[in-house]
């Protein structure tokens, strides 16, 4: 029974988290200039309580994610599983470090940059996986091109970061945590799909053997 729970925490702690970000942005200062500014440094400059919760919430749910989808056997043992749980703990430490003092600011940098890498290399392993089982294969198409689309980002922001100088390093960012954030969004949906879809099936049948008992009698 518990294990029905971790595909409703997962989504909801992603969809939450995602709203939140969102909002924050569209409601910031307009002084504030996101393409070129990092979420750290954009949550920073506008008090940060809200981005930083978010990050915390979705290492929460990616966290839920993972242990529901070893409760139904997912193919996610070995590096991907301990790659997802260090993506997870890197934005719970960076939302816990502010990235205010100097070595604070680096050791938040350090968690991002870990969180950002990580995604990429589970899911490079976890494609190949997946297609070879029956229950994830619904999952495979949308992941392999979000994997290659973190993989470009992951390619650009490194780039930007290095010899670009930071031109739209914020952009950037934020593309490629969209891409991040959508493979754990696609993960969590087929978790939900397989956790919660034969109990909806088995209730619909029910009721409709008892309509059909009614009608019949």
């Amino acid at each position: 029974m518990v294990k029905r729970f971790y595909p409703l925490l997962a989504g909801g702690g992603i969809l939450l988290a995602v709203v939140t970000v969102v909002a924050a942005q569209v409601s910031g200062e307009s002084s504030l200039d996101p393409v070129s500014m990092t979420i750290s440094e954009y949550a920073a400059r506008d008090g940060g309580g809200a981005v930083e919760a978010a990050m915390a919430v979705l290492g929460l749910a990616s966290l839920a994610l993972l242990a529901g989808m070893r409760a139904v056997g997912a193919p996610v043992h070995g590096w991907p599983g301990r790659l997802i749980g260090l993506w997870s703990a890197s934005l719970i430490g960076a939302a816990v470090v502010p990235s205010g003092a100097v070595w604070q600011g680096d050791l938040h940098g350090v968690l991002s940059a870990t969180a950002f890498v990580s995604v990429p290399a589970a899911t490079i392993q976890l494609v190949g996986r997946l297609g070879q089982d029956e229950r994830w294969k619904a999952a495979v198409r949308p992941l392999e091109w979000l994997t290659l689309a973190s993989g470009l980002g992951l390619a650009a922001i490194t780039y930007v970061a290095l010899p670009g100088h930071g031109v739209m390093i914020g952009l950037v960012e934020r593309l490629l945590l969209t891409a991040e954030v959508a493979v754990l969004g696609v993960l969590a949906v087929r978790l939900l799909q397989l956790t919660w879809g034969p109990v909806l099936r088995e209730r619909i049948d029910g009721r409709r053997a008892v309509r059909d008992f009614l009608v019949h009698r």
